[in-house]
């Protein structure tokens, strides 16, 4: 008997943007047939080169939405970058980090899917901020003493990340995440990862720097069913 894996409920991004949301993770006929006829927004995930998959999800009216990549480093790949001032500490304000957060992920695939708010996908964000501030799972990033960005981390991931308007364009970036990754190294992780849209081509060339490389890309595509 053959069996398929059906779209996966997604509660967080449903609470932000007010419908339901699934992932698909078999990009099937059975499957895709099913999410024509539910309402509610569909992700589906699917290697850049599987054109019979991404053939289907055209066919069923999904629509090209972003293309991710891995950075992944380790402890003897790091390049460190130091410079005076530079400091991180746990648990920043969260007021302040939510600040930060608004407006700061624009190159993010649901800021790019035309058929969301954006205001909604602002708040997807910030209840993920404050789920990992909760946890303790967020470094404050400070500048001379004033505070510059954050990094949110689970484990050896860089989950979100983001500098505050001020400091971006400064070349900055690297000196901060330079001393967070050499920190969760001594944390035992013998590899820090993260997710980055392809198009983000600043936050590309900062995980270049620091001697991080890139792998395991996936192409996403998104419908809305009514």
């Amino acid at each position: 008997v053959q069996t398929c894996a059906l779209p996966i409920s997604v509660a967080w991004d449903k609470a932000a943007f007010g419908i339901d949301c699934f992932e698909i993770v078999d990009v099937s006929a059975r499957v895709l047939a099913r999410a024509l006829a539910t309402p509610g927004h569909y992700t589906a995930k699917v290697d850049p080169l599987a054109q019979g998959a991404k053939a289907a999800l055209h066919a069923h009216g999904f629509y090209y939405c972003d293309t991710l990549i891995e950075p992944w480093c380790t402890r003897e790949r790091l390049i460190a970058h130091a410079r005076d001032g530079v400091s991180f500490a746990d648990n920043p304000p969260l007021d302040a980090v939510l600040d930060i957060c608004r407006n700061a992920f624009l190159h993010g695939r649901f800021h790019r899917d035309f058929n969301l708010d954006p205001q909604r996908a602002d708040a997807r964000y910030a209840n993920w901020l404050r789920e990992l501030h909760a946890a303790g799972q967020v470094f404050g990033l400070y500048l001379d003493g004033a505070l510059a960005g954050f990094i949110a981390h689970a484990g050896g991931r860089l989950v979100l990340h983001a500098m505050a308007a001020e400091f971006r364009g400064r070349g900055l970036a690297r000196f901060f995440w330079s001393r967070v990754c050499a920190h969760l190294f001594t944390r035992g992780h013998a590899e820090i990862s993260s997710s980055i849209s392809f198009v983000n081509i600043a936050v590309i060339n900062l995980y270049s720097t620091l001697g991080f490389r890139f792998r395991a890309p996936v192409d996403v595509y998104h419908r809305v069913v009514a």
